[in-house]
């Protein structure tokens, strides 16, 4: 008589080699949809650089979100953003500023963690040579190995350096 079928054993190796390829798999997959979420911060910050850009060429002043026509996934008292990650708000202090928040935990960048561009204008009205100078920062440095491309945003600009948020 034929016996068809697997033994104990061999389903309990399967299931091991299972039990392993999960253990590696699941925290890449992780890793990845946080990468995925973070990947919004550069081009949300990029979009505001370029539309301040423009406005201080033409207006040789900084202007607000409203003046550059920016329009953020979110402001103070409405957070969240199309994918519930980010927030996004104009600082309140009268500068000029973009940042965005983590609202949950990304790898190793905490939720309420920042990243964040201050701006400020260099040269003077009067010559109308006036430039928009772009500082970038994060609360965490591990957000910054999580946005790589986020700190070039300042690159090839007036100048650059790191900012504490």
């Amino acid at each position: 008589m034929k016996k068809q079928g697997f033994t104990l054993i061999e389903l309990m190796v399967v299931i091991v080699i299972m039990g392993i390829l999960a253990a590696v798999a699941v925290p890449k997959l992780f890793g990845m949809i946080a990468k995925s979420k973070a990947s919004e911060v550069p081009t949300a910050a990029g979009t505001y650089v370029n539309l301040q850009d423009a406005y201080v060429v033409e207006a040789n002043a900084l202007g607000t979100w409203s003046k550059v026509g920016y329009t953020g996934a979110g402001n103070s008292s409405a957070k969240g953003s199309a994918t519930g990650v980010f927030y996004y708000f104009e600082g309140a202090d009268g500068k000029c500023q973009w940042q965005a928040q983590a609202l949950q935990k990304l790898n190793d960048c905490a939720k309420g963690d920042k990243w964040g561009i201050m701006v400020d204008i260099s040269g003077s009205e009067a010559d109308g040579q006036s430039n928009a100078v772009y500082n970038t920062g994060a609360s965490n440095s591990k957000c910054v190995e999580l946005t790589p491309s986020f700190s070039k945003l300042a690159s090839g600009r007036e100048t650059s350096k790191a900012v504490a948020f």
